[in-house]
């Protein structure tokens, strides 16, 4: 199926996430644990998508995952990332869907939130 990088502050949130995505038959290319680590991951790795969490610590300047998303659509204007939020962080989603993202999803993640995502962007 299609290549990922997941991105997350919490190691176990990045455990389930690509557990579910190997479920689904994708295959994790790589991980990481902050925005800044996430740019460098995208640009080695290229992959089919990135899930990308938006409140994660600042970075060597990349303060959360919107700057992250910016960042590699700066790289690659082509980038499906898909932001992985909490409730009541309304303000952010729309900020980084008029940046780039293709969507997201609503933690507790699930396949079948996980799924519809990626059917919407066909991947």
């Amino acid at each position: 199926m299609a290549s990922a990088i997941v991105v997350d502050d919490a190691k176990v949130m990045r455990v389930s996430i690509i557990r579910q995505l190997e479920k689904l038959g994708h295959t994790i290319i790589s991980e990481a644990s902050n925005g800044y680590e996430a740019v460098e991951e995208y640009k080695k790795h290229k992959p089919d998508f990135v899930t990308m969490d938006i409140s994660m610590p600042n970075v060597n300047g990349i303060a959360n995952g919107i700057d992250a998303l910016v960042k590699i659509k700066e790289f690659d204007s082509n980038a499906n990332v898909i932001m992985v939020t909490s409730h009541g962080e309304e303000k952010l989603v729309i900020d980084a869907i008029s940046k780039g993202s293709k969507g997201y999803i609503l933690k507790p993640i699930t396949q079948d939130k996980i799924s519809t995502i990626l059917k919407k962007i066909s991947l």
